[in-house]
């Protein structure tokens, strides 16, 4: 295993949630160096393992949800030793227990606060730790129903239209991993204690959909299906080619709609009085068509110099085959291959963001159940004997 070098090296983090925000919000504090334990049920594991593709036994997702932790197999319902001993020595737990949880356990946060005064506790619901469905089953799916987002995806006279991939779960992650950092500078750099972090899947989403709720509270008119138009600004949509392949062009910007009605021709639009509102020409269905129209007649190649040429702004739509050979994907390297001892190289997303003093690393894939229990407790200070009889008993694993 490669040393822990980012930001964030030196910091622990124990990871005692499952699928999927709370284990994402610990892959992006160890991509950047922190020392992630990852807790599972010694037999069971965590669920990711199997979710999604399998191969040769290992499962596809959790080689890279499960990259940059260690593992320990342990039953929290009998290991409160180990437990306690670890979070003493820890900067950040994040769970995701049904709220009570850890404290019908023992467990609460009064407790570990208690060992570990300094202690960031990021608790991942679906619906948070108070209100009248605290309780409720949560997952990322009901939160991408719940805040809006299924209502407004998909086309005008279709159903609504859920993500297919864990849309609400990644977004929570990405604010866990904010809200860990937010709880540690308050610590660190104000001479802060630990805090509680009470986050609600259902939440980020809901702040990610923009100004819906203002615009309903002021106007009275909410957001329906647009299908891949903007009723904010036109053109924008995915068209197809005369090729059968598809692009998508935005022309937020005045100026880049304008070239991009030069392209095609026209002219007239431009000139237009409206034309320079981006509500207006969304109002106008003329333009969309000038566009589609003119995309129609040529393949994707001839299309995709022409825009580039107008400096107009264009992307074609890719698979993932597409993706990961785009020239400029790759220079990037936007995907890397990780070592795996079973599966050999495997592509994985690279870390978020590049630094240029602290860059992030991806150190190694998931790791199998509970390959590193007997270090982790070493280095708690469980002696070997102790630790074969933690094993006998079913405690680790």
């Amino acid at each position: 295993m490669a040393a822990h070098t980012g930001p964030l090296a030196g910091v622990r983090v124990v990871d005692c949630s499952t699928v999927l925000a709370g284990p994402l919000t610990c892959q992006f504090l160890g991509d950047f160096g922190a020392d992630v334990i990852k807790i599972e049920h010694p037999v069971a594991g965590d669920p990711l393992r199997t979710h999604g593709a399998v191969k040769d036994g290992v499962g596809l997702w959790w080689s890279m949800v499960g990259r940059n932790k260690r593992t320990l197999g342990l039953d929290l319902h009998d290991g409160v030793e180990v437990f306690t001993r670890l979070i003493a020595e820890t900067d950040v737990l994040v769970e995701n227990f049904r709220p009570g949880t850890l404290e019908k356990w023992g467990l609460g946060p009064d407790v570990l606060h208690a060992l570990n005064p300094g202690l960031v506790i990021v608790r991942v619901t679906g619906f948070g730790q108070e209100g009248p469905y605290a309780q409720r089953p949560g997952f990322g799916t009901l939160a991408e129903a719940m805040s809006g987002f299924a209502a407004i995806t998909g086309e005008p006279d279709g159903p609504p239209t859920l993500p297919p991939f864990g849309l609400a779960d990644s977004i929570a992650g990405l604010t866990g991993a904010l809200s860990a950092l937010m709880g540690l500078y308050h610590r660190d750099a104000k001479g802060g204690g630990g805090q509680i972090i009470d986050l609600a899947i259902l939440e980020p989403l809901i702040t990610v959909l923009g100004h819906q709720a203002t615009a309903f509270q002021q106007t009275g008119v909410a957001q329906g299906r647009e299908g891949n138009r903007s009723r904010n600004n036109a053109p924008r949509n995915a068209y197809c080619t005369a090729d059968g392949s598809w692009v998508a062009v935005s022309a937020s910007a005045t100026r880049v709609a304008e070239r991009v009605m030069h392209l095609v021709g026209r002219s007239d639009l431009a000139e237009a009085s409206w034309f320079s509102s981006g509500l207006l020409r969304a109002e106008h269905p003329e333009v969309d068509q000038a566009v589609a129209d003119w995309i129609a007649d040529r393949t994707r190649d001839e299309v995709l110099d022409g825009f580039t040429r107008a400096d107009a702004a264009i992307a074609p739509v890719y698979d993932i085959e597409a993706l990961l050979a785009d020239e400029h994907v790759v220079a990037r390297e936007v995907f890397i291959d990780v070592p795996h001892p079973i599966l050999g190289p495997v592509t994985q997303q690279n870390v978020l963001f590049r630094m240029s003093e602290t860059p992030g690393q991806v150190r190694h894939a998931g790791r199998a159940l509970g390959e590193d229990t007997d270090a982790v407790l070493s280095e708690l200070g469980f002696t070997p004997a102790q630790i074969t009889e933690l094993r006998e008993r079913g405690t680790v694993g």
